[in-house]
């Protein structure tokens, strides 16, 4: 907590010594340091990505990959040498997140139609964000009191991901991932886009990194940075509105979160607005063919 700031008149009414007023001064210059040095630890490593992502918005994806090989390198280093705890933990986060754009390089699914092809990218991030989530000892909603929530998460969270997905039909015109709406094929994409992809981005951005980035910077540092990466992320679709859209919509994902600390409500929400937008709405339209 900073220490307030007095004019001469007040401190000489309130009768404070030279001595004090060195202390006060000098904690007064203690906590701008600490808070130049948050912004130093946490600024560099997600401008970087930012810039990078921008790369790729830009078609650069070449120097992309180079690029965020180089931040791989020197975030490992970083964690390495550290010794500030909560510091390693987000360097441990945008780790997880460079190696994931990495892994996108090498099997670039945005530009396929193969619904398969989400598996390859994100099961092999399950094991290092189950180690980063064991090790960060992230706090969840108890499982009795989410499953006793159930009856409100499960309807809330297809009409909010149908409503999402509406938006975000519109910006991107989004294909379908699968040929038609047989049972097979919907429970396919249900169990792909909901227990994989939601469930791993989910971890990755609102459990490990917003979690992270909050015990350094504040629940409203914390929500907005990674509710940014998760926009920014989002640049492989080439409109700058998907990535405005993304981040509004992660801020949301990242509001529930910490107000709920509900793992399986976010997942469920992100992986509804996934069904719908890659699935549901291409083959029925918008409003479900209502409209």
């Amino acid at each position: 907590m900073a220490t307030p700031e007095f004019s001469p008149s007040e401190l000489k009414a309130r009768k404070i010594s030279p001595t004090e007023l060195g202390k006060m001064l000098k904690i007064q210059t203690e906590d701008k340091i600490g808070f130049l040095k948050k912004i130093f630890y946490t600024g560099v490593p997600i401008t970087a990505i930012i810039l990078i992502e921008l790369l790729i918005f830009g078609g650069r994806l070449k120097g992309a990959s180079i690029a965020y090989t180089f931040l791989l390198l020197a975030l490992s280093f970083s964690i390495a040498v550290t010794e500030n705890y909560l510091v390693r933990k987000i360097y441990q986060a945008l780790l997880i997140l460079t190696i994931f754009r990495l892994i996108n390089f090498s099997m670039p699914i945005f530009f396929e139609k193969n619904l398969y092809s989400f598996i390859f990218i994100y099961v092999p991030l399950a094991i290092p964000l189950t180690i980063a989530a064991t090790h960060q000892k992230i706090v969840y909603e108890n499982n009795r009191d989410t499953l006793k929530k159930l009856w409100i998460y499960l309807p809330l969270s297809v009409l909010a991901g149908f409503a999402f997905a509406q938006a975000e039909y519109i910006l991107i015109g989004a294909r379908a991932l699968i040929p038609d709406l047989s049972s097979a094929n919907l429970l396919a994409l249900i169990v792909i886009m909901v227990f994989i992809v939601a469930l791993i981005e989910e971890l990755m951005f609102r459990a490990i990194l917003q979690t992270s980035l909050e015990e350094f910077l504040g629940p409203a540092g914390g929500i907005i940075l990674a509710s940014l990466l998760f926009g920014m992320m989002h640049s492989t679709y080439g409109t700058p509105f998907e990535m405005i859209y993304t981040f509004f919509v992660g801020g949301f994902l990242g509001y529930l979160f910490y107000k709920t600390r509900s793992l399986p409500l976010v997942v469920m929400i992100h992986g509804s607005i996934n069904v719908f937008l890659f699935g549901i709405i291409p083959h029925v339209g918008p409003g479900l063919g209502l409209t």
